[in-house]
């Protein structure tokens, strides 16, 4: 593994005073459900706008019994939208919703700019017009920044961005939406760029996180796939420290792109390594096959600045976060 983190120490979590009322767009899915359980650890109303076509209506239930709202709904229904956020009338917005299919977005890059910056553009409005005074964009930080190969890591805010796909260039619009609306109409919003996150109710069938995959395949009793000779490398974040950014991001009035990452690269063979010595199976040996076309090489980001200006850093090493995962699907 390599590190360049600058900035340690224990994500914190922000309590609120009083209850806020709160809407979550894409509130079912895996980093969403996750928040809006820790919104309503702290009492807060919430209410979530999920149209479950990859988002899970189990992934809510405790949070269901606990008192918060479902409106199963496209964002791409401005009018609709703009109807359940009045009703909501939420004081902060946090905004999930999204495709988030790398593959997907080359092959139908019309839907997902749909989603993606329609879909913001959307929120946005809605929020605006129902007199939020905070707007949070759940955003990407490998898509946006692309391939680190030649170039220096981790990442931080200031390196070029350069996309590979039209899922990196569309959350690269969507935060230009939320940095527009903060001229045009005053709606403070921030964009946290998120590295590889992983955790309890990632879908281990999906396609989304390697971590979860392996973590499905090693409790499956199957041996992990791994395209190309495994030396690519990401920056692996837990979803309890996204959660704690977004709270944090939420109640500040800090504005722009923030980095939420550890900085540290941890390639493929080091992770199946770990999760080998963690779940006890000798036999937990890769398969190689055929590189994907257009994979990034080397990624990870740099989060000195969410430290110093949210006072945010990561506190789950990877292995407890692999353990907490592995946990999570017994």
């Amino acid at each position: 593994m390599r590190s360049a983190a600058k900035h340690g120490g224990a994500s914190r979590a922000v309590r609120s005073i009083r209850p806020v009322r709160v809407l979550v767009t894409g509130g079912a899915g895996f980093i969403g459900s996750n928040l809006v359980d820790a919104l309503l650890a702290r009492e807060d109303e919430v209410t979530v706008v999920d149209d479950l076509s990859t988002g899970r209506r189990e992934n809510l239930a405790p949070a269901l019994d606990a008192g918060a709202k479902l409106v199963e709904l496209d964002i791409r229904k401005a009018d609709e939208l703009r109807t359940v956020t009045a009703d909501a009338d939420p004081e902060v917005v946090f905004h999930l919703a999204a495709q988030i299919d790398v593959r997907r977005s080359v092959e139908d890059p019309g839907f997902d700019a749909d989603v993606n910056v329609g879909g913001t553009a959307n929120t946005l409005e809605a929020a605006r017009q129902a007199g939020a005074r905070r707007f949070v964009l759940i955003s990407t930080g490998g898509a946006i920044y692309g391939e680190g190969e030649g170039r220096e890591l981790p990442f931080d805010e200031t390196a070029d961005v350069d996309p590979l796909s039209p899922y990196g260039q569309s959350k690269l619009a969507a935060e230009g939406y939320v940095e527009l609306y903060a001229r045009l109409h005053g709606l403070s919003g921030i964009s946290l760029r998120l590295a590889n996150v992983y955790g309890p109710r990632q879908d281990p069938l999906g396609e989304g996180g390697v971590i979860a995959i392996f973590c499905g395949r090693l409790r499956d009793g199957k041996r992990p796939t791994v395209f190309g000779d495994g030396k690519q490398t990401r920056d692996y974040l837990y979803v309890g420290d996204v959660v704690a950014a977004a709270l944090t991001a939420g109640a500040s009035d800090a504005t722009g792109s923030f980095n939420i990452g550890t900085g540290t690269e941890t390639d493929l063979l080091e992770l199946i390594e770990l999760l080998k010595s963690i779940g006890g199976a000798d036999e937990f040996e890769p398969e190689l096959t055929d590189a994907k076309p257009g994979d990034v090489r080397r990624n990870a980001i740099d989060a000195s600045r969410a430290a110093s200006v949210l006072g945010w850093s990561p506190g789950t090493g990877l292995e407890d976060g692999i353990r907490r995962t592995l946990d999570s699907l017994d």
